[in-house]
């Protein structure tokens, strides 16, 4: 056993670890904490497959950014975890069977892809395939070829993908903008607008003597 072999076995593990742990913890803390552990786990693993590119955004997006703000979220709301445990074994034989019909869809794809997989490299092998353009792609490194196929063959994909983005993001700050009537902000047109005899007002004032 190599030692590739060997951390990937020890990175597997802790990542179903992890997994399990956080649909079992009691604490959503502790759950949103074990989902960052399995995160990392996840990421080590696409690192040794070579997938630099995805596992460096796994923890930079997801660790970095998404779950941070799961945590605040999950502290600022004060969650009663009592009583949303209170009808769970009424649900499980149905979110069990929900469960187990995923893991069977899962496992009928991967199957599938891993088919298809092997079909492909044995056709690489036999020379069927080889092209110079394949050739200097995968002379590449990861980062520099994904960015290539992204960027190439799948510009206009990327550039809806990056407009719909925006759209949500335009429609996400419209729908949680309020306004309330107890804010005060600065009218600046007003404030230059504004003329000498409209703040000062000259009094006058008569003098008294002493008595």
């Amino acid at each position: 056993m190599t030692i590739q072999t060997a951390l990937f076995f020890v990175f597997s593990a802790v990542l179903l670890f992890a997994g399990f742990r956080v649909i079992t913890a009691r604490n959503p803390v502790h759950a949103a904490l074990y989902l960052v552990l399995a995160f990392f786990q996840a990421s080590m693993v696409w690192m040794l497959l070579e997938a630099e590119f995805l596992s460096i955004v796994l923890v930079l997006v997801y660790v970095g950014a998404v779950m941070v703000l799961f945590l605040f979220v999950i502290m600022m709301l004060d969650i009663d975890v009592a009583r949303m445990r209170a009808g769970f074994w009424r649900y499980f034989p149905l979110a069990a069977l929900v469960g187990v019909l995923i893991v069977l869809e899962m496992a009928a794809v991967l199957m599938q892809a891993f088919q298809i997989g092997g079909q492909t490299a044995a056709a690489e092998v036999g020379g069927q395939l080889t092209t110079p353009a394949a050739h200097a792609l995968a002379a590449l490194p990861n980062t520099t070829a994904l960015g290539v196929v992204l960027y190439t063959h799948y510009l206009y994909p990327v550039e809806i993908a990056a407009v719909i983005l925006l759209v949500a993001i335009i429609a996400a700050i419209a729908l949680t903008l309020r306004r309330r009537k107890d804010t005060k902000a600065q009218r600046v047109g007003e404030q230059v607008a504004v003329r000498r005899n409209d703040r000062v007002r000259m009094v006058q004032i008569p003098a008294q003597g002493k008595e």
